[in-house]
């Protein structure tokens, strides 16, 4: 049997790009349900507060690195304090539009981090990140 299609969480302060990424994996077909947070506190929130169950599928968080109020990397500083039971069904990618050399190098200092993508999101972003579950 296999896995079930995984859950995604868009975390990104662009109504348009949360739009777009929603519709690109939407259109992927591989998904069991999409969410949208304009904010990465209350992404977090839901996140902390999720009881997760032993057959559940993953949670893919596409995560913008540039927001207001709570950035990507404060985001994962977060993710990472929560307990292993949670943490363990989420696998979070890093979006950005500027690729900045800095954000890069500090991507090893986080293991919850699969991997870095440039935006926008496309579908050949969405199959590489499931692939990688």
């Amino acid at each position: 049997m296999s896995a079930p299609f995984p859950h995604f969480i868009i975390v990104d302060d662009s109504q348009l790009d949360c739009f777009i990424a929603e519709k690109i994996i939407q259109n992927a077909g591989s998904y069991s349900s999409v969410k949208s947070y304009m904010e990465a506190t209350e992404a977090y929130e839901a996140i902390k507060k999720s009881v997760p169950g032993p057959a559940d599928a993953m949670t893919i968080i596409v995560l913008d690195i540039q927001m207001p109020v709570m950035n990507g990397f404060q985001f994962v500083d977060a993710f990472e304090q929560l307990p292993a039971d949670i943490r363990s069904n989420y696998a979070i990618f890093l979006f950005s539009s500027s690729i900045n050399e800095n954000d890069k190098n500090r991507l090893g200092n986080y293991p919850s981090i699969r991997r870095f993508y440039g935006k926008p999101i496309s579908k050949d972003t969405v199959a590489q990140m499931i692939e990688t579950l």
